[in-house]
């Protein structure tokens, strides 16, 4: 269920300003939340699956600690961010 290349340049060229700068912490917070939804999708029919249930908690840590870092260094890009991916924060 990993994402496809088509889709991660467009997301990163979406958030992160251009599609090889892959590194930006917009570009990963946007990929980490993509993720995030699929996986939520799967656990919705697949209850039992507690592994991935694992995995999901952990890219939820992974992407609250990049919005932490981003909001201390960025605010006006944090707050442009959340509102573009619809996080409640």
């Amino acid at each position: 269920m990993p994402l496809a290349k088509e889709k991660k340049a467009t997301i990163i060229s979406q958030y992160a300003g251009s599609a090889t700068n892959t590194g930006s912490i917009e570009g990963q917070i946007a990929l980490l939340t993509e993720r995030i939804s699929q996986i939520s999708n799967h656990l919705q029919t697949n209850k039992k699956d507690f592994s991935t249930h694992r995995g999901l908690m952990q890219l939820v840590g992974k992407r609250k600690r990049l919005l932490n870092y981003l909001q201390k260094h960025n605010l006006s890009g944090y707050r442009k961010l959340i509102e573009q991916l619809g996080i409640r924060k």
